[in-house]
């Protein structure tokens, strides 16, 4: 058999990934639609595709190639005859595949309120399999601090002795941007308590990433700094819903009405958890894309799991790898518990940021690996490939 092996492989080679590094793409400014894209290939071959810094494409390595001519400008053919010749397949069936995913991208191009995450794959594979040359996504805490600080309880404050400045901040963003990672999500405590929110999205927008926050949304229903939050560039939202309080079905209204992709967080609780079929049914009735489920205890597991299944019913998304705010007492836990996943991606695909700029594989994990504003980045991510996934 080694033998044979060893003949196949010396006639029929097995090409190699491309090398990893970061490309990219500015349309003309007489475009139709003006648009930039980043392409970042990591190590294994897979890798990244960034739209207008608003949406994160996953690629596996026959995807990462049809990208990398994109960026290049290669005509069709050309692209077609080199991917042939590589991977063994024809130059028809190739130039199909090209044109396939040029359209693809072209659709997420001129498609509003996208998922900041998507995948676009010639054969299935399970994402999180790839060696990264960096985390895809920074989950940064910029404060613990709440509207109600009786909420803080479960949040290690006692660990973490001030909050970065807006300046510290910015130097923590575009050292995560050089070192290849395209998202942040601003959480907390409530980042919308930070009087530097709008600036340091604006920040991000700027360095090119794509922007997410997750808020208990109430600031959102003034109209004004909704708007500033908008312009200065937000790409997603993860409103934590206060199912009691009707300023948060306020502001959810509100950001429904905007640009932006809104993922919805419930905590499942002793108050509400005979309301769920209700609330379920009035969250669907306003359209949301996209709902995240936790529980305050496992002795609500049931009515956790009513959650998902007319959450299913209503065909509403789930999502289960956003952070949470500390504020609602850290349900990450427990919703590893309580759903029975596993969210493999931590430590992996992203990292969290406290506010001091300790960085921990994923919110609730008390492992430093570093701080991200006084330790090189290379020693921060070799020690977090060490020890994921937790």
């Amino acid at each position: 058999m080694k033998t044979i092996r060893s003949y196949f492989d010396r006639f029929f080679p097995q090409q190699g990934p491309l090398p990893p590094g970061i490309y990219h793409y500015q349309s003309p400014p007489d475009a139709p639609r003006p648009f930039r894209l980043h392409l970042r290939i990591d190590e294994g071959g897979a890798g990244i595709l960034i739209v207008n810094a608003s949406t994160v494409v996953h690629l596996n390595q026959s995807a990462v190639e049809y990208a990398y001519h994109l960026l290049k400008q290669t005509p069709p053919e050309e692209a077609a005859r080199l991917i042939a010749k590589r991977y063994r397949v024809s130059p028809a069936d190739a130039l199909v595949d090209f044109a396939v995913l040029s359209e693809r991208i072209v659709t997420l191009v001129e498609t509003p309120d996208l998922d900041p995450a998507t995948y676009l794959h010639f054969d299935r594979e399970d994402p999180h399999t790839h060696p990264l040359s960096a985390p895809v996504r920074l989950d940064c805490a910029l404060t613990y601090e709440t509207p109600d600080q009786d909420q803080v309880c479960s949040a290690p404050v006692e660990r973490v002795r001030r909050n970065l400045t807006t300046e510290e901040w910015k130097t923590i963003l575009a050292k995560a941007w050089d070192s290849g990672i395209p998202h942040v999500v601003f959480t907390g405590g409530e980042p919308t308590l930070r009087p530097d929110l709008v600036d340091l999205i604006s920040y991000a927008e700027q360095l090119g990433m794509v922007a997410g926050l997750l808020t208990d949304g109430l600031r959102l229903s003034e109209t004004e700094y909704l708007h500033q939050i908008l312009q200065a560039g937000l790409d997603h939202l993860m409103l934590v819903l206060d199912p009691a309080e009707e300023q948060s079905w306020e502001a959810l209204r509100d950001v429904l009405s905007e640009d932006l992709y809104v993922t919805v967080h419930l905590t499942v609780t002793s108050h509400n958890a005979a309301r769920i079929p209700s609330l379920l049914e009035r969250l669907a009735s306003l359209k949301i894309p996209s709902l995240s489920l936790s529980s305050e205890s496992q002795a609500l597991k049931n009515e956790l799991e009513t959650a998902r299944e007319l959450a299913a019913h209503h065909q509403i998304e789930l999502t289960w790898d956003l952070p949470v705010p500390y504020s609602l007492l850290n349900p990450v836990a427990l919703e590893l518990q309580e759903t029975g996943k596993n969210i493999i991606g931590s430590g992996r695909s992203w990292l969290y940021v406290e506010p001091d700029g300790d960085v921990l594989p994923r919110q609730g994990v008390n492992i430093v690996l570093g701080n991200l504003l006084n330790d090189p980045w290379e020693q921060i991510w070799q020690k977090s490939r060490e020890v994921a996934p937790v």
